[in-house]
């Protein structure tokens, strides 16, 4: 099968600039959100001022408040709704999703306190259907404007990976198929964590050596948790690991890096969320994270960390002061120490 509509759920910058990506390889391609009046801006506008300002959409890509509009005679469903509103949102339209009709997650992020992965969401709420999931080091940005771009599609179902790699491979996007879809989803999540750290490290003026140091052991502890939830080793030092970890650590277009340095400067969580309409799917992955790390004994001191910063139990700098204070160990890369 040869997807020639393609519909997105979600009005975020990375849908958006898929949607854009797809208008160039000329797919017909259509948006759903769930405010109305927005889509109706964005019709008008043809801009996402929100998550994409100065970026045209194209007028052949359709833009519409109805989801019976959107997946009439869509052959593949995107979803790139953040992991917060995930459920609440499928749940409210699993009615008009045709079933069996096969979904590629963009989502990056973990479900509050359940820990569910996006694609774990997607089956329960729209029931039994193949699913995939795509990740990588994409920043919207720059895949709107046509920059190189390599990301992973991940699937249990290899004809929907050779699809959707086969609709998104081309022009500046370079797709590559990932046999982990466990791995992918938590890499995706997990790095958001380490997003806020190098946030932190960046406010706090501590330089390269801190913050390559912070990645390196950072990788570690995502690898460990992420092992013990089913995933494999090798995808964390893939284009969805380490790759996708170095563009949300170091980019000025990192959400989650961008809240660790407000708070860094001195805002709390509140005031940092509230400084962008951006979601940083961090805060939420870091609190569930932390405690089933805790619950299960696996050791990730840095995602501690973070945790006390977020919950406002310590301060970015005493924080920082504390994880050098650990005593000094050989360096381990194992993912049981």
């Amino acid at each position: 099968m040869l997807a020639k509509r393609v519909t997105f759920l979600g009005t975020g910058g990375f849908a958006t600039a898929l949607s854009i990506h797809l208008s160039r390889q000329n797919i017909q391609t259509t948006i759903w959100g769930r405010d109305s009046n927005y889509c109706q801006h964005l019709t008008a506008a043809r801009v996402n001022d929100r998550h994409l300002p100065g970026i045209p959409i194209p007028p052949e890509i359709t833009i519409t408040g109805s989801i019976v509009d959107a997946v009439t005679n869509s052959d593949l469903i995107v979803v790139g709704i953040p992991t917060a509103y995930l459920r609440p949102t499928l749940e409210s339209i699993a009615s008009y999703i045709p079933s069996g009709m096969p979904v590629l997650s963009l989502v990056k992020g973990l479900e509050f306190q359940t820990l569910a992965r996006p694609s774990q969401i997607i089956h329960q709420t729209l029931g039994p259907r193949p699913v995939a999931v795509l990740s990588g080091p994409s920043h919207a940005e720059e895949l709107a404007e046509g920059r190189p771009t390599s990301v992973v599609v991940a699937s249990d179902d290899q004809v929907l990976a050779a699809i959707a790699c086969s609709i998104f491979n081309s022009g500046s996007l370079r797709v590559y198929r990932n046999e982990d879809p466990i791995g992918v989803e938590l890499a995706g999540a997990l790095k958001n964590i380490m997003g806020i750290a190098a946030g932190v490290c960046d406010g706090l003026g501590f330089g390269d050596n801190a913050k390559a140091s912070m990645l390196t052991r950072g990788l570690v502890e995502m690898t460990r948790f992420a092992v013990a939830r089913g995933a494999k080793t090798t995808t964390f030092f893939g284009l969805a690991g380490i790759g996708d970890l170095m563009t949300t650590c170091f980019s000025p277009h990192g959400r989650n890096r961008a809240l660790g340095l407000r708070m860094a400067q001195g805002l709390t969580l509140e005031q940092a969320q509230n400084a962008t309409s951006n979601v940083a799917e961090g805060v939420f992955t870091t609190f569930s994270v932390a405690n089933a790390a805790r619950s299960a004994g696996i050791e990730m001191p840095i995602t501690d960390a973070v945790e006390k910063i977020l919950k406002g139990l310590s301060t970015p700098r005493s924080a920082v002061v504390e994880l050098l204070s650990r005593p000094s160990r050989a360096e381990s890369f194992e993912i049981d120490g």
